[in-house]
């Protein structure tokens, strides 16, 4: 079941994004998030974009939301997309659930650009990206450091 998440969904999510941060070159950050972090991240976005959850049998099982692009005014109608699954649930097709959802959030509100950011390589991630009609517009070498190695950045964009 798709729903919007809530404060009260923090610690779910940060189980599941604190996976990737400690295992993973998913995302550049290096250090647990705590789950006041989580809950401020969750308020922050929910004021004016959408944050969605996967719930299977009351547990959390992944989800999406979009953050601003960029803070300048100009960039207002452009959104940053972003999709978590719990560790074992890639391949079942949540995630394109998940992310499905939250583009026709965006359409809705009138939204005009959205964007994703992969750190390479990433086959699933470029390909859930690419199934929704993203295109990559960007190729970024050796910008991140994770685990003592570089890593690339990809960015994909959809004109919604």
């Amino acid at each position: 079941m798709i729903r919007p998440a809530t404060i009260e969904d923090a610690q779910a999510i940060c189980a599941i994004y604190n996976h990737y941060v400690l295992n993973t070159v998913v995302t550049f950050e290096e250090e647990a998030v705590t789950l006041s972090d989580m809950t401020a991240r969750i308020a922050e976005v929910t004021r004016s974009l959408p944050w969605y959850v996967w719930e299977e049998a009351g547990v959390v099982a992944g989800y999406a939301y979009a953050s601003r692009w960029k803070s300048r005014c100009s960039y207002r109608y452009s959104v940053e997309t972003t999709v978590y699954l719990k560790a074992g649930m890639p391949g079942r097709g949540v995630g394109s659930q998940l992310y499905g959802h939250l583009l026709g959030d965006l359409r809705g509100r009138g939204l005009h650009a959205a964007i994703g950011g992969v750190a390479l390589p990433n086959p699933a991630s470029e390909a859930l990206h690419e199934k929704f009609g993203f295109r990559k517009v960007a190729h970024f070498a050796q910008v991140g450091w994770k685990f003592e190695k570089w890593i690339d950045v990809g960015y994909w964009e959809l004109i919604l």
